[in-house]
C-alpha cells in the first residue's frame, strides 16, 4: 500500500497546519551540525555534514519543497516534548487513546576519527504503554532542495545519492519507496516495550551502510547521555535559576564546532524577525561578538576549555594578526583593519549572501538568504567584545601566551588609529556608517581591558598611546553621546535616538550603575523601548536602518535590561522582569532571537545571544540577591 503523505499533512495540520511554530521545535547535535525537532514528531531543518552546510531537510523554510522527516502516531495524540535531563538528548511523546510512546532523539558525540564523518542521527520509537500504530516519511531534498536525488531501497536499508551528498537510513522496520521513488516511508504498530530504530547516517569514501540494532541504539544513547552530563557537571552555577541557566549553557556548547572551536550564532538561516518581512538573515558562522560573549558566559560557568578553544580558533587562523584569508574590516580609506565581523566556522572569510529564490520561507517569509554580506561591514565593537573576553580567559582561566599578547597588542594599536570613525555598528544596520555611541563605548572597553592586563602581568605596551586614546573617547562619549534635551545617552553622537545597546554601559564598567546619568538613561530606555520587561533594540521610525518593516523585542537586550536593573540596586524590579522573561521561553527552556507582539519566538533558533546573555543575567542577579 502507497504511503499517503497528504494524509500525514492532514492528521498533523489540524494543531500545526503547514508551518509548525519556532517555539514549537528541540535541537539535537554532534557539536558538527545540528537538527531541528518538532513537537510533532518531524525533522524540518537538517544541514549535513556541518552547520553552514547545504540543508538536507527544510521544511521550516518551505513545507513543500524543502523536505522533512515525520515520524508520528497513526491516530490522534497529545505530545509533549522533553530533554533527558541534563542532556541533549530529545524525548518527544505520544498521548493517545490506547497507548503512549515516544521518540528518543540524538546525535551520538564522537571523537576526531573518521567515524565522526558519519553524522549520525538516531530516532529510537518505544511504546511504554499500551499500543500505538506509528508512520513515518523520510523525504529529503538535498542542497536546499535543488539537487536531484536517487533512492535505492533493499529491506531495511535505504540509500539516498545526490551529487554533492550521500545518506544512508537503517532501520529495524521495514522500509518501502514511495511513488515517486524518491522518498521512504514506513508503517508499524508497536505494544508495550517494543521499539523501533531508524539511523540516518552520512556515507561516502566507500563506507558501506551500517546497520544500528536495537542494542547498539540503546548503547549510543546512554554513551551521549554520559557524555552531556559529564560536561553539564563541570558548571560552576548552583544559584537560583539552575535549570534555565544548564539549559543556556547545554545549548551553547551545542552550537559549538567542535573541530575548530567555533561557536555559531544560531544554527539556521532565514527565519523572519517580522512575519512576512524581509529581515531574514544566515546566522551559521561565527560572529566576533557572539562567540566573544559566549566566552564570558561558559568562563563565568567554568568551562575554560571551551574558551581555550575559541582562544586557538582566532590564533590558528591568522584572524589576530589579520592574516586570515579575506581582508579584514574595512576602513572606509582603502586600509584593512586586523578583524572581519565574522567568519565561516573553518576561518574563511569568504560569506558571499545570496537568496533562494525557490524557497517561499517560514510562512512565506521570503526572501531565504545564505551567506551575510555583514561581512563587509566596520562595525568597531567588536574589537570590545573581543579583547574583554581574552581578558576575562587570562584572569579566570589561563595566563596568555607571548605570542597571543602581540596579536592583542597589534589589534589596540590600530584601534588607537581607527576608533574615531563611523560604522555600521551592533546591529548590523544597512542604511549607512554612522557615529555609533556603543561602538566607541566598546573601543574603550578594549583600550581598558588591554591596559588592565599589561599592568598586571607587566606586558610590554605602548601605555601612554592607549591611555591617551581611552580618555579621548571617554571624553567624547560624555560630551557628545549624552542628551540634555533626552537626559539619556543616545545612540549616535550628537544625536536623540535612545538605544538598547546602551544597557551595557554598566556592565563594562564605563559608568557606575548607580550614576546620576546613568539612572536617568535606564528611565528614559524603561520609557521608551520597554515593554513588559521586554525590549525594542531602537525604533525604526526615529533611526531608519535601511531596512522595511518593524521587529519584535530583542531578547539579549531583554536580559541586559534585568542586569542593569539589578546593579543599580532595584532588585524587585530586576527579579520580576527575569521571571516574566522565563515565560517567553518555549517548553524546553529555549529562545529565538526575538520575541513578538503576542509572545511569539521570532527570527533565528535557538539563539546563542541570547542564551549568553541569560546566564549573565541570572548569575549577577543571584549574586545581588545574596
Amino acid at each position: 500500500m502507497a504511503f499517503d503523505s497528504a494524509r500525514f499533512v492532514q492528521a498533523e495540520g489540524g494543531r500545526y497546519g503547514r508551518y509548525i511554530p519556532i517555539s514549537e521545535h528541540g535541537l539535537i547535535g554532534d557539536l558538527r551540525t545540528a537538527a531541528l525537532v518538532a513537537a510533532n514528531g518531524t525533522i524540518d531543518w537538517y544541514c549535513c555534514p556541518r552547520f553552514d552546510a547545504p540543508s538536507v531537510f527544510a521544511s521550516i523554510l518551505d513545507a513543500d519543497k524543502g523536505g522533512s522527516w515525520e515520524l508520528a502516531a497513526e491516530v490522534p495524540t497529545r505530545t509533549r516534548q522533553f530533554y533527558f535531563p541534563d542532556t541533549n538528548v530529545l524525548i518527544t511523546r505520544f498521548f493517545a487513546a490506547d497507548g503512549v510512546a515516544e521518540i528518543q532523539d540524538f546525535m551520538p558525540v564522537v571523537d576526531d576519527s573518521r567515524e565522526a564523518d558519519r553524522h549520525r542521527l538516531i530516532r529510537r520509537v518505544i511504546c511504554v504503554r499500551g499500543t500505538i500504530p506509528f508512520r513515518a516519511r523520510i523525504a529529503p531534498r538535498f542542497g536546499y532542495g535543488t539537487e536531484a536525488h536517487t533512492t535505492q531501497v533493499e529491506g531495511h536499508t535505504a540509500v539516498f545519492r545526490s551529487p554533492s551528498l550521500t545518506l544512508a537510513l537503517t532501520a529495524t522496520a521495514p522500509l518501502e519507496a514511495d511513488a515517486d521513488g524518491l522518498d521512504v516511508w514506513s508503517r508499524f504498530k508497536l505494544l508495550e516495550g517494543e521499539s523501533h530504530v531508524f539511523a540516518l547516517d552520512r556515507i561516502g569514501d566507500g563506507l558501506p551502510p551500517r546497520s544500528c540494532p536495537r542494542a547498539e541504539a540503546q548503547e549510543q544513547a546512554e554513551a551521549t547521555v554520559r557524555f552531556w552530563r559529564r560536561w553539564l557537571a563541570g558548571s560552576r552555577y548552583h544559584g537560583r535559576w539552575r535549570e534555565m541557566v544548564n539549559r543556556s549553557a547545554l545549548l551553547l556548547k551545542l552550537l559549538t564546532y567542535a573541530p575548530t572551536g567555533a561557536i555559531v550564532a544560531a544554527p539556521t538561516t532565514s527565519l523572519p524577525e517580522q512575519i512576512g518581512g524581509e529581515r531574514n538573515w544566515d546566522y551559521r558562522y561565527v560572529w566576533v561578538r557572539d562567540a566573544a560573549f559566549c566566552v564570558y558566559a561558559m568562563l563565568r560557568l567554568g568551562f575554560t576549555s571551551e574558551a581555550e578553544a575559541f582562544m586557538a580558533f582566532l590564533s590558528e587562523r591568522g584572524i589576530m594578526q589579520g592574516t586570515g584569508t579575506g581582508t579584514g574590516t574595512g576602513t572606509g580609506e582603502g586600509e584593512s583593519g586586523p578583524l572581519q565581523i565574522m567568519y565561516g566556522i573553518d576561518g574563511r572569510t569568504d560569506l558571499p549572501e545570496y537568496e533562494l529564490a525557490h524557497l517561499e520561507g517560514y510562512l512565506g517569509s521570503a526572501p531565504v538568504r545564505v551567506g551575510n554580506a555583514a561581512t563587509g561591514q566596520l562595525q568597531l565593537d567588536i574589537y570590545g567584545a573581543l579583547i574583554d573576553s581574552i581578558y576575562l580567559y587570562d584572569k579566570w582561566g589561563q595566563p596568555i601566551s607571548s605570542d597571543r599578547w602581540d596579536e592583542v597588542g597589534a589589534v589596540v594599536d590600530w584601534l588607537c588609529e581607527h576608533w574615531d570613525q563611523p560604522d555600521e555598528g551592533v546591529w548590523e544596520t544597512r542604511g549607512g556608517r554612522r557615529n555609533f555611541v556603543y561602538s566607541r563605548l566598546m573601543c574603550w572597553v578594549a583600550l581598558e581591558r588591554a591596559i588592565r592586563m599589561a599592568n598586571r602581568r607587566g606586558l610590554p605596551a605602548d601605555l601612554n598611546r592607549w591611555r591617551e586614546s581611552r580618555d579621548a573617547i571617554y571624553r567624547q562619549i560624555m560630551a557628545r553621546g549624552w542628551s540634555a534635551e533626552r537626559a539619556a545617552f543616545v545612540q549616535g553622537l550628537d544625536g536623540h535616538v535612545l538605544d538598547a545597546s546602551l544597557l551595557m554601559m554598566p556592565m563594562a564598567k564605563f559608568v557606575s550603575p548607580t550614576d546620576p546619568k546613568w539612572l536617568s538613561t535606564l528611565d528614559a530606555l524603561t520609557t521608551d523601548l520597554v515593554s513588559d520587561s521586554l525590549v525594542y533594540r531602537y525604533d525604526p521610525t526615529a533611526s531608519p536602518d535601511g531596512l522595511h518593516g518593524p521587529e519584535g523585542t530583542f531578547s539579549i537586550c531583554s536580559f541586559w535590561y534585568v542586569e542593569a536593573l539589578a546593579r543599580a540596586g532595584r532588585l524587585e524590579e530586576a527579579r520580576l522582569a527575569f521571571e516574566k522573561m522565563l515565560t517567553y521561553a518555549n517548553h524546553l527552556g529555549l529562545f529565538a532571537e526575538e520575541i513578538g507582539p503576542t509572545g511569539e519566538q521570532l527570527g533565528n533558533f535557538p539563539q546563542a545571544f541570547t542564551h549568553l546573555s541569560l546566564i549573565s543575567a541570572a548569575f549577577n542577579l543571584d549574586r545581588a540577591l545574596g
